[in-house]
């Protein structure tokens, strides 16, 4: 009887301990923030744009925000001496509470980028227990921060979804933009010597035309966003813009490269033969030489044709060989330059100095204090690339091989 009164008074415990709705949150009771825009005003202040979601109007069947009454986000914003005041401030603008676990993306405005950095934006946002450290980080490029979350978007209903799935895309298909999230970005800044690198977003056409329904109304809208290259930060604070090449030399050298493109020259014909990346692995060593840290970058790469603009016999192994030599070639540039860039801004993106930390912990002490500034521009480096071709697609003789026989 007494084990069964035991049990009976453990489950009442439980029962009682278990049934609770303290922390209740109801949707009707919810703003929804999908997107944080933060940009400087004058006197240091700081403005908070809120992109919030209508879920009805998402919910409703809309066809890209354009095909109802309303749109499917509600832009608020609010003025603040920080974050927490300015979105306590934008209470009074929403008759819902603020509810930020949903927020997958933060914009940051160049200006303020430029001029105060995101450090401070960081500590803030990172202290909330509701938002995510995972949401990604992107900087407005020519443009504020409001100005990219208040825009509305074509195909995706909900703008910011907008953003993070060209990121996500961009990276996977062509390399010079990397999505990266507010924890990568604190890591970065707190590594000693260490720089960080974020995507740049801009909006193309008219910001306010950008904003109205009708934009969403047209085959090609007027005003659209676009993922424009990656910000370099030094110590939080934006110092340089990577395009083109050097964007897909660093992004390529933090072995973040999910697929690419690389075109080479063939038979006096100017990027003739496009290389198509499929595997891809980066790796990064440290030694010492004479006393001095050395780093060497190995990269191997495998990958297919995916086009070529002159006759071309690739069932023969040596041409094969000497499409591989070109690739090599080209990737070895590429990477190069990304280095020379970064020794350049004095910015180290490219973790070296964690590497030479990992290997030399004593030796990189004494180095870590001027490492950007001092050891890193001076830093000699020796990359290696290997790259081989697998497939040739579903034919291996050039149809332009076939139309030049005929013509014979």
């Amino acid at each position: 009887m007494k084990r069964k009164g035991f049990f009976l008074l453990l489950m009442m415990t439980i029962t009682i301990l278990l049934t609770s709705c303290w922390s209740k949150k109801e949707l009707t009771d919810l703003a929804i923030v999908s997107a944080m825009g933060i940009d400087e005003m004058k006197g240091g202040r700081f403005h908070l744009t809120l992109q919030i979601i209508n879920p009805g109007n998402v919910a409703g069947g809309m066809q890209g925000g354009g095909g109802g009454q309303s749109p499917p986000v509600t832009i608020y914003s609010a003025s603040g001496d920080n974050i927490v005041e300015a979105s306590r401030r934008a209470s009074g603008r929403i008759s819902r509470r603020l509810y930020y676990a949903h927020t997958n993306l933060v914009v940051v405005g160049e200006k303020l980028a430029r001029k105060e950095g995101v450090s401070t934006l960081l500590d803030a946002l990172d202290r909330d227990p509701e938002f995510r450290n995972t949401s990604t980080l992107v900087i407005a490029k020519n443009s504020t921060a409001a100005d990219l979350v208040k825009t509305l978007t074509p195909v995706d209903k909900i703008p910011a979804n907008k953003v993070l799935k060209t990121l996500e895309f961009t990276e996977r298909k062509w390399g010079e933009n990397v999505k990266t999230s507010l924890q990568e970005v604190m890591k970065s800044i707190e590594s000693p010597g260490r720089g960080a690198v974020v995507s740049g977003f801009r909006l193309v056409g008219n910001p306010q035309q950008a904003q109205k329904l009708d934009n969403l109304q047209e085959s090609a809208p007027a005003a659209t966003l676009r993922a424009s290259g990656i910000a370099v930060l030094k110590q939080g604070q934006l110092v340089d813009w990577l395009y083109g090449k050097p964007a897909r030399g660093t992004v390529w050298i933090l072995n973040k490269i999910q697929g690419t493109n690389i075109n080479i020259d063939w038979a006096g014909k100017k990027e003739a033969i496009a290389y198509q990346t499929v595997r891809q692995k980066t790796s990064v060593s440290a030694h010492v030489k004479n006393g001095k840290p050395h780093i060497s970058v190995h990269t191997r790469v495998e990958g297919d044709i995916g086009d070529m603009e002159v006759p071309v016999d690739i069932t023969n192994p040596k041409v094969i060989t000497k499409i591989e030599q070109s690739v090599r070639k080209e990737i070895k540039k590429e990477l190069r330059v990304a280095i020379e860039r970064a020794q350049k801004n004095k910015t180290d993106i490219l973790g070296f100095g964690e590497v030479v930390h990992r290997t030399r912990p004593n030796q990189f002490k004494k180095l870590k204090t001027e490492w950007n500034d001092v050891y890193f521009p001076k830093l000699d480096v020796d990359v290696t690339v290997e790259a081989y071709v697998r497939r040739a697609g579903l034919r291996n003789k050039s149809f332009l091989s076939g139309v030049k026989e005929n013509q014979k």
